[in-house]
């Protein structure tokens, strides 16, 4: 067994739902090299007696084949029985050998990339519903665990399902990235000591994905790092897009048409932005798209301060896929020294501006907790203000409006020192307020905060307009 590193609240949940005294069936949903299969094998490793794994793009003659050596191999025999002609013959000869298992113990059956398995009219879906409702449901002791990589499948096809599936899920688990504090513990435990810089740096490139950051080596510099994955001829994130999007969705290049649109909009767009930029048509396949794209963590809508849901800005939220398109796809250099080089260039310091303010919006919590306000109500959101003839435009990334009658109003900058408001700046910053208030008709009180790597130099454009600040340090906890 290894250690699992975070997953605090996701072991709580696979630990009650194994000491519960009824059947349980879980599912765990989340994208690609997250760590689903990992997290389930080792918190539930005493207890698995039986898993099956989908095989992409597999026949049905193949996955049933694949069925009766996984059944072989929880048997414990040397030869595989004859494959099923079916799927409910299939769970009938699960039932049989989960039967010789029963006793006082929990019983874990793993179903790993489910939606794999289930092919084109291969009638899976229904005998597993069958099965679950008539045998797995029955006993006490038999927890069934769903995996999947593409999340709205397991969603709308097991979670939502209106037919013998309903109301099945008794837990469902959501396996999100890393937060920068599990990144740093992760690195640590394979070795890898580096200052929170550094490693700020390898997660603005390749997110909180614990298979990426197993490529870590010690003895690296988070230069040398993302050479190596994503500059060299072997490096695993050279050529990860393209299996990334094509493993989890059909007709991935509308998927990956969203996200490139995204990618080179740092502010972010509508949905009928980016449907007009990607010349899609709407309709209810468009919304599963978007739904596609979000449950797997892609893309992340955002309300507007003080808006509905109709006025949602979508952003590209996964790091890898940001960095690839922005600097290793048509990359022309390659190999050592080559991140090191375009670290020096105006499109890095765009980028590292657009990543960082990413990483800062998925540690709302953290910053909460940094300004002394984590035991206050708080909705955080983005603003944004288009400018009108004779009017001046304002955009609000970061917004906490607080339930006592306050708004951090914050302002997020990625610099390798401390960094320094100048006079342009400091006006960019009151217009930005001006027109937030005049806008918004607002009464709450604004409190301008900056979100800054190193802190920020207290001069005279600092004194008397920034009231509260946080740093990459605070991201951290």
């Amino acid at each position: 067994m290894e250690t699992i590193i975070g997953r605090e609240e996701e072991k709580k949940i696979l630990t009650a739902a194994l000491q519960s005294r009824d059947a349980e069936l879980i599912a765990v949903y989340g994208r690609r090299r997250i760590g689903k299969t990992f997290l389930i094998r080792n918190h539930y490793h005493k207890y698995i007696v039986f898993e099956l794994t989908g095989i992409h793009e597999a026949s049905m003659k193949d996955q049933l084949r694949n069925f009766s050596l996984a059944l072989q191999e929880s048997m414990g025999i040397p030869v595989a029985p004859a494959p099923p002609d079916n799927w409910i013959e299939a769970f009938r000869q699960l039932s049989d050998h989960l039967k010789a298992k029963e006793g006082k113990e929990p019983i874990v059956v793993l179903f790993d990339e489910l939606p794999w398995l289930c092919t084109p009219k291969s009638g899976f879906l229904q005998a597993f519903g069958h099965w679950l409702n008539t045998w797995a449901s029955r006993n006490r002791f038999v927890k069934v665990v769903i995996c999947g990589s593409a999340a709205s499948w397991i969603i709308r096809n097991i979670i939502n399902d209106r037919g013998g599936l309903h109301n099945r899920v008794t837990q469902r688990i959501r396996l999100l990235p890393f937060t920068l504090a599990e990144t740093e513990r992760f690195l640590l435990h394979h070795g890898v000591k580096l200052d929170r810089y550094q490693v700020l740096q390898i997660y603005m490139a390749m997110g909180g994905i614990p298979q990426y950051l197993k490529q870590v080596q010690k003895g690296e510099s988070a230069s040398q790092i993302i050479d190596k994955l994503c500059f060299t001829k072997n490096g695993m994130l050279k050529t990860e897009f393209d299996d990334l999007y094509q493993s989890l969705f059909a007709h991935a290049e509308n998927h990956e048409k969203v996200v490139r649109t995204l990618s080179k909009k740092a502010k972010g767009m509508t949905r009928a932005e980016i449907i007009e930029a990607c010349g899609f048509t709407t309709g209810g396949w468009t919304t599963e798209l978007f739904d596609e794209l979000e449950q797997s963590g892609f893309i992340t809508q955002y309300i507007p301060f003080d808006r509905t849901v109709r006025d949602a800005i979508y952003k590209i939220s996964d790091e890898y896929s940001l960095f690839y398109l922005k600097f290793i796809e048509g990359a022309r250099a390659t190999g050592a020294g080559t991140w090191l080089r375009l670290s020096q260039t105006q499109s890095y310091t765009s980028w590292a501006g657009f990543a960082f303010e990413a990483v800062c919006q998925k540690h709302v919590d953290a910053i909460k907790q940094a300004l002394g306000i984590a035991g206050v109500y708080t909705e955080a959101s983005g603003w944004r203000h288009d400018p009108k003839k004779g009017d001046k435009g304002a955009q609000v990334d970061l917004l906490l409006d607080r339930a006592d009658h306050c708004i951090n109003l914050c302002e997020m900058k990625f610099s390798g020192s401390k960094f320094t408001i100048d006079k342009k700046y400091a006006g960019e910053l009151d217009n930005k307020i001006k027109v937030f208030q005049t806008q918004t008709k607002t009464k709450k009180t604004i409190f301008p905060t900056m979100i800054t790597t190193y802190g920020t130099k207290q001069n005279i454009y600092y004194i008397g307009r920034i009231v509260s600040e946080v740093t990459m340090e605070d991201l951290f906890k």
